[in-house]
């Protein structure tokens, strides 16, 4: 079975399965076809997010020194059907003086906006889901109603630690929302056109066949990658960023009103959101679905695509159990004093690789606009001497 036949059998098999309405008028076979692109997608992330349910525990387990989930199944891999089936007859408890509608509401909103961002993201060759030319801004835009629900959840529940969690996520996630759509301006800039393939085309080929035209290879491309990830870790919620859900602080944040299914409905909005946040991370600077080297352009290019996946959400588990949870103060001025500067500076620094031919001259011009700005930031930003050494102090 050739290369090409395995990298389109699923367009194949959506051809075939659109072939009974070949006489059909175009709104049907438009909306037949929109119901199986969004059938896939649930079917896929669906089944991801439940292997990533067991297998963060897992990874988790392995770098804490302990199992993980071993008792479900064979190796505990049954888990995420135990989890469901949990959360399923668990009784769903609203508060007597809760809203109640927008108490309902609110966690179907969260999921909703994860589901729709997926929907622009190529996963393949010929494998975008939905094809916008503004799939870009379509992203942030679905994105950003995501702050919606999340104050929705906390006014909804009548309960103050979910007010005060909801809040608290939202100044989180507004903070952080600017570096993440300014660390795409760059790409966008440099390729013209907000359309998610046709930024994976511009990164297509190789020099000498071994060093592909990733924008992670260039030196804004990289600054932007590592802020683009980090903010993702924030709009996502996850540690160490994960204040609005501190739960030796505010219990669950916005989330501690709700229980059953409308939990897990949270529970599966963020990980949809991390998983979107990491594809578009893919489109944007890891080549989208094209292969490290030419010689492996013969593997199937959805492949390519969710095995980069598949790395960005390692390191998200890694990140989890590596670092402690930070302050809320920490993190708003790591945003506003750092992460906004840094990301208009890369903006520059694009432009100047740009017009300087985008040569090994553009790639020096680039690192060098970075480094000052990086370098002066970090001296404004020195907050060692605010705090004097500690001194510990043991009882004799």
């Amino acid at each position: 079975m050739s290369g090409a036949f395995l990298d389109q059998i699923f367009l194949r098999a959506k051809e075939w399965l659109l072939s009974p309405l070949a006489g059909a008028p175009d709104w049907l076979i438009q909306i037949v076809s929109s119901l199986i692109n969004i059938s896939g997608v649930l079917g896929v992330f669906l089944t991801l997010f439940a292997a990533i349910s067991v297998l963060e525990r897992k990874i988790l387990g392995r770098m804490q020194n302990r199992y993980g989930p071993n008792r479900v199944g064979p190796f505990g891999l049954f888990q995420p059907v135990a989890d469901g089936i949990k959360m399923l007859i668990k009784e769903d408890v609203v508060p007597a003086r809760a809203d109640k509608v927008v108490h309902f509401l609110a966690p179907i909103l969260v999921a909703a906006t994860a589901i729709l961002a997926l929907g622009v993201i190529p996963y393949g060759r010929n494998m975008t889901p939905f094809t916008i030319d503004g799939g870009i801004l379509f992203f942030f835009a679905v994105g950003s109603t995501t702050e919606l629900a999340v104050f929705m959840a906390g006014w909804g529940s009548n309960n103050k630690f979910s007010m005060l969690g909801a809040m608290r996520a939202i100044a989180q996630m507004v903070s952080y929302e600017l570096p993440l759509i300014l660390t795409t301006l760059p790409v966008v800039m440099i390729v013209g056109a907000l359309s998610p393939d046709a930024i994976v085309a511009a990164q297509g080929g190789y020099s000498f066949g071994v060093l592909p035209h990733w924008f992670v290879t260039t030196p804004w491309g990289a600054a932007a990658f590592i802020l683009f990830f980090i903010s993702g870790l924030v709009e996502s919620n996850r540690t160490p960023f994960d204040v609005p859900e501190g739960e030796s602080e505010i219990v669950a944040g916005h989330m501690t009103e709700y229980s059953g299914f409308k939990y897990a409905t949270f529970f599966m909005a963020e990980y949809f959101g991390m998983f979107a946040i990491s594809g578009l991370a893919v489109t944007l600077f890891l080549g989208g679905w094209h292969s490290p080297i030419a010689a492996l352009n013969f593997i199937p290019s959805y492949f390519w695509f969710f095995l980069k996946l598949s790395a960005l959400l390692f390191v998200y588990i890694w990140v989890r159990g590596t670092l402690p949870r930070t302050r809320v103060d920490q993190i708003m001025n790591f945003a506003w004093k750092f992460m906004l500067p840094m990301a208009f500076t890369l903006i520059v620094a694009a432009a100047v690789w740009h017009y300087q031919g985008r040569g090994l001259a553009g790639w020096l011009w680039s690192l060098a606009v970075i480094a000052i700005v990086y370098f002066a930031l970090s001296r404004l930003l020195d907050t060692r001497k605010k705090f004097a050494p500690r001194t510990y102090r043991f009882a004799e």
